[in-house]
């Protein structure tokens, strides 16, 4: 059996979703190796409620010339509304989801149902519980704040920390350059992963807005 996979990942929910691009990609190919060979991947950073997916366009085109299977981790990675999903399996692809591999199209259908519905639900019960919270006079908002900040603090500790890595010169590379450069010196990002572009340009802010750090003969 043939398999291309597609993954997608929201760059505002993915933390919260508990599925990200890593994890995906481990089932998917896990999947894909005890049942047949995958021979594409194609990766999408879109919010499940835009239909306008490039990735998976190009996904499904690949399915086709190759006599494949569309392979997805989840079906809450690929939609979790009922119009989408139909729409798609009218594109003559057959849709394999690797939490149910047996699933029909009708199964398929049923499950997207539930997941609009509890989507919905979620969506009216976080909207009341705010209208009650407002109601009473609490200040909306409050916590983000607080989270942001934390979020600051903490990409400021990790720009200082990592300051004794930076190449010579660093201030006058390009992103691409000095992520290549912090990559060969085996610097991680603060979560661990390796440097790009835009997570280069993200320390560099954060260095911009970090006291450097005084040495030992300088505190003294």
């Amino acid at each position: 059996m043939k398999y291309v996979g597609y993954y997608r990942v929201s760059t505002k929910k993915q933390a919260r979703s508990g599925l990200g691009l890593e994890a995906q990609q481990q089932m998917v190919r896990h999947f894909a190796g005890a049942n047949g060979v995958l021979v594409g991947e194609f990766v999408e950073v879109e919010s499940g409620r835009n239909d306008r997916r490039i990735e998976l366009a190009k996904a499904i085109n690949a399915a086709k010339k190759a006599g494949a299977s569309l392979l997805i981790a989840r079906l809450d990675r690929f939609s979790r509304r009922v119009s989408f999903i139909s729409a798609m399996m009218e594109k003559g692809v057959r849709l394999v989801i690797v939490e149910m591999p047996n699933a029909t199209d009708f199964q398929l259908h049923i499950f997207a149902a539930l997941a609009q519905e509890e989507r919905r639900l979620i969506s009216e019960r976080t909207k009341a519980a705010l209208a009650q919270a407002k109601r009473r006079g609490a200040v909306l908002g409050k916590n983000g704040g607080v989270l942001a900040a934390a979020n600051r603090a903490r990409a400021i500790a990790f720009a200082n920390h990592i300051r004794q890595l930076l190449p010579n010169a660093w201030e006058t590379m390009s992103y691409s350059e000095l992520a290549r450069r912090l990559n060969e010196a085996g610097a991680v990002t603060i979560n661990g992963n390796p440097f790009y572009p835009q997570t280069a340009k993200n320390l560099i802010l954060s260095l911009s807005s970090a006291p450097p750090r005084l040495s030992s003969e300088e505190r003294l």
